[in-house]
């Protein structure tokens, strides 16, 4: 019952989490010059330029990002990204018509609404769901290097260039001080999510204490395709143990806690990896 009432209380948060971030973008970062980032913010530059729905731009930029999430990240996390976007996408054509005006400096209007958008987007990230295709497209490209590399490599520089370009674009096609607008409320955002998801974009290392490991090897080997760490360890209690240890990016926790839960008399921890030296 408790595992059922904290997946449908994550639903939920999603969906809040949805809310908040559309609410941000339509009522307070468009009004006062400023766009969203990632595949969000290539929407609201095409819909500038062409005069297209916003709403429709989002959800047809992010379309294919979420489609292939959906194949290569699994189910679980394609139902929370289908949810959340959906969500998103019907929040920007609703608060789109809603007048809302803060009588404000555009400074302090962006620090605002990129104080909200990052806390909408904490929460769905939080609990495993997406409605930014840039982070989907940084994870399948850093899951197909490390595939065929067999190491471990950090979104973090992808996130940054895609971003980048999202505001060199900004700056050519819309004009200047959207682009630095644009570019503070990135700052922002990411200053909140980084406080509440603890570096999203960052390795994370998960160490998993068992007395039988091989099932659990041989599902992150199948389901992952992760190797493991396997070491002797022992318990003042429970005796003999094996401790797992093993690195993974943000996108792939959802699928851990998966198969730690099929595995009962475990205790795990994550943390986040900086960087790994080699």
């Amino acid at each position: 019952m408790n595992k059922k009432l904290s997946n449908f209380m994550s639903y939920v948060l999603i969906v809040v989490g949805a809310l908040l971030a559309s609410f941000s973008v339509a009522c307070i970062l468009i009004p006062n010059d400023a766009i969203d980032y990632g595949t969000a913010g290539i929407a609201i530059i095409v819909s500038k330029l062409t005069g297209f729905n916003l709403s429709l731009c989002v959800f047809f930029i992010f379309l294919p990002f979420l489609i292939f999430g959906f194949i290569i990240l699994g189910k679980r996390f394609g139902i929370k990204a289908a949810l959340g976007s959906l969500v998103y996408t019907v929040g920007l054509e609703v608060f789109e018509e809603v007048s809302f005006e803060i009588n404000t400096e555009h400074f302090l209007a962006v620090v605002f609404g990129g104080a909200i958008l990052g806390l909408g987007l904490a929460l769905i990230l939080r609990h495993d769901g997406c409605i930014d295709g840039s982070e989907i497209f940084a994870n399948i490209i850093i899951k197909k290097i490390s595939d065929k590399t067999g190491k471990n490599f950090s979104m973090s520089y992808l996130l940054i260039g895609f971003n980048a370009c999202v505001y060199i674009a900004a700056f050519l096609l819309i004009n200047r001080n959207s682009a630095l607008l644009s570019l503070l409320v990135y700052v922002i955002a990411t200053a909140i999510i980084d406080h509440f998801t603890d570096h999203f974009e960052a390795i994370k290392q998960v160490t998993i204490i068992t007395k039988e490991p091989d099932e659990l090897v041989k599902a992150i080997k199948t389901e992952l395709n992760k190797t493991c760490t396997m070491m002797d360890s022992y318990g003042a209690i429970s005796g003999e143990n094996k401790t797992l240890i093993c690195y993974i990016n943000y996108f792939e926790l959802s699928k851990m806690k998966e198969i730690i839960s099929r595995n009962k008399g475990t205790f795990s921890t994550v943390t986040t990896i900086d960087e790994i030296l080699r």
